[in-house]
């Protein structure tokens, strides 16, 4: 593998590639000859036949047409009912992005539109949807990604050669080991250490926001060396599994992040208002904006189902996870077929308003670690039209009394969960009045990040976003807040109305200010719907505790909690006990070993007993700081 391009080349004419180089684990050629580009006469695909790898072939920028008059051209070539909103240009690659509003019309019949930009143009034409709805964050990366394209490209090409060009770590025997440094036997910090003889590789790495004592992952241990970590795989955008991502990059890690564009973009919004939280709550952010946009400079991102090297022994794919937009589970092929690990990360094997349920069939697979977050015996299996029609009612009782209800969120996920839900109940079924509906926090702006993936979605709801009338985001009801005295107007005014607004557990957030101004109202109502780390407000509050201290200023506040207090489990984009045990069945090829993570220690336990019991696999279920040897 060390002279793969070289062998690539034996196969062209010697006088047609101008320069080689690598995209990742992919190979780019580029030409200065025109027609060898437009027209290969198939040379490029019996190589990637040959060599079994992708390689794409580009125009050198030597040779484009000049952006300003290729954007002309591009519009003119471009019919007027696309909506041909943005065109961008990535010079040192050779790319135009083109955004439309109606991807068929730009693409045209069997790719025609794109080829004839290709021949009038030589650019390389990209094209992507726009957003329904606008978001700065989508924006903001992508001009990050263009305004570092050279460095981009050096960084890709430096990645290709870790993967192709050999061994750096002497290779005695072949072993397999993960180590835990966060999320085993809690929810909260998910960090997974993987190493072989040639690979250093962390899974997730995230904080645990409840937890004042202990919120970072151990990467204080002797055997992480960030100086030797290889790439970091993320397997989706909450927090707890990638809030101490910028800390590394902070530190000087200058290595691959791998996960779905989906994932980049929630992450990098979360992760800036996770930075604006602490610096409002007068802490000490633990890493900066800058930290933020070196880790969107060094992500990767990969569609599922999609192949790649990350190192010279481990082959990554992404498969649906079915938790949150983009959210997926990890799948690493070791060695020349050495041994197989699936790290679900959370996953919903179930269908919801937003999401299809999580995949179930992989190439191979030895080695399962799994979430257990409602995997303990005590959690009971309620349907999810029960839980429906009970949410459906507290929201009728509030409104008829003329009250207010609270619905803490998680921006990414479970919010677009609850507006779907509120959708059908209001326009479909027509069980509820269309009162407003404010959404506050990172709630419309992940919304619009949803907007600009349908791809992710499922199908229902991938149908109704292609029709702007019909798109259930953009009804009416929903109103974006925008500003603190915005909040204050709807807390104090008399009329009624719905509020979903992060943070989900009540720790930090425009949450927690609609609570102080609604809490002592018995109209009010309170709907918690996401999971309630230990240690946090919403979990006392369920818990029972009905007298809360505020820090205001130099005082210290009480708020007395008359309103109605419900739990709502079934909206949970985490699987129940009765779907872990279900995914693990369905799974195709069953694993010979089970490791469970991202739970409360009892819920571990049981699940881990569950599973050897029912499937006769081995079970175990590692604390932190144990590390486990799979081959």
């Amino acid at each position: 593998m060390a002279n793969i391009i070289k062998e690539i080349l034996k196969y062209l004419p010697e006088d047609k590639v101008s320069e080689a180089v690598f995209e990742g684990a992919n190979i780019v050629l580029y030409t200065k000859d025109k027609d060898f580009f437009l027209n290969n006469e198939g040379m490029i695909k019996k190589v990637v036949d040959e060599i079994k790898k992708r390689i794409e072939l580009r125009p050198d920028p030597s040779i484009l047409l000049d952006q300003e008059d290729a954007e002309k051209k591009i519009r003119e070539l471009m019919p007027e009912e696309a909506g041909v909103s943005n065109v961008l240009f990535d010079p040192q690659r050779s790319i135009v992005v083109i955004e439309a509003e109606k991807l068929g019309l730009a693409i045209g019949k069997q790719g025609t539109l794109l080829q004839e930009i290709r021949k009038e143009t030589l650019w390389v034409p990209v094209i992507r949807r726009t957003p329904a709805l606008r978001s700065k964050i989508v924006e903001n990366i992508r001009a990050v990604l263009f305004q570092y394209s050279d460095y981009r490209r050096k960084f890709l090409d430096k990645i290709g050669h870790r993967i192709y060009d050999g061994w750096i770590r002497e290779k005695k025997n072949e072993w397999i080991r993960i180590s835990v440094l966060g999320g085993g036997r809690q929810v909260g910090r998910s960090c997974h250490f993987l190493q072989t003889p040639e690979s250093r590789v962390l899974l997730d790495c995230g904080v645990d926001v409840a937890s004042p004592d202990s919120p970072y992952p151990y990467l204080e241990v002797p055997e992480f060396n960030i100086n030797q970590l290889d790439a970091v795989i993320i397997s989706h955008a909450h927090l707890d599994h990638v809030g101490f991502l910028p800390y590394l990059y902070k530190f000087g890690f200058r290595g691959p992040t791998y996960c779905t564009a989906p994932t980049r973009d929630m992450a990098a919004l979360l992760l800036l208002d996770f930075v604006k939280i602490m610096k409002s709550e007068n802490k000490e952010p633990i890493y900066d904006v800058e930290d933020v946009k070196e880790m969107i400079k060094h992500t990767v991102t990969l569609e599922y189902d999609e192949v790649t090297d990350v190192t010279p022994d481990v082959r990554l794919t992404l498969y649906n996870a079915g938790h949150t937009l983009g959210s997926a589970m990890i799948h690493m092929h070791i060695g020349n077929g050495l041994h197989n690990i699936l790290y679900t990360g959370d996953m919903k094997f179930g269908k919801t308003q937003v999401l299809e349920p999580s995949s179930t069939v992989f190439p191979r697979l030895e080695t399962l670690i799994i979430e257990s977050t409602y995997g303990g015996k005590e959690v009971t299996d309620e349907a999810k039209e029960e839980n429906d029609a009970e949410f459906a009612a507290l929201v009728k009782d509030t409104l008829a009394k003329g009250g207010k209800l609270l619905v803490p969120v998680l921006g990414s996920g479970r919010a677009q969960e609850i507006m779907l839900t509120l959708h059908h109940l209001m326009y479909t079924l027509g069980e509820l009045p269309k009162v407003p509906i404010y959404v506050d926090g990172l709630v419309w702006d992940i919304t619009a990040i949803h907007t600009a993936y349908p791809e992710y979605l499922n199908a229902n709801v991938r149908k109704l976003i292609f029709h702007k009338d019909q798109n259930p985001f953009l009804a009416e009801v929903f109103k974006e807040v925008g500003s603190n005295q915005e909040r204050q107007q709807i807390i104090q005014s008399g009329d009624s109305c719905i509020i979903l607004a992060t943070s989900g557990m009540l720790v930090g957030g425009p949450s927690v200010e609609y609570l102080r101004g609604l809490a002592d109202n018995p109209n009010n109502s309170l709907a918690l719907v996401s999971y309630q780390g230990e240690g946090s407000l919403g979990r006392r509050i369920q818990r029972g505790d009905r007298e809360l201290a505020f820090t205001n200023g130099p005082n210290q506040e009480i708020l007395q909690v008359r309103c109605r207090i419900e739990s709502f489990d079934e909206f949970s984009a985490h699987s129940n006990r009765k779907q872990l045990l279900n995914f693990i069945y369905k799974c195709s090829p069953r694993p010979k070993k089970v490791i469970v993570n991202h739970g409360e220690s009892s819920r571990c336990l049981d699940l881990a007993s569950a599973v050897h019991k029912t499937f006769r696999i081995e079970t175990s279920a590692p604390r932190n700081l144990e590390a486990v040897r799979l081959k």
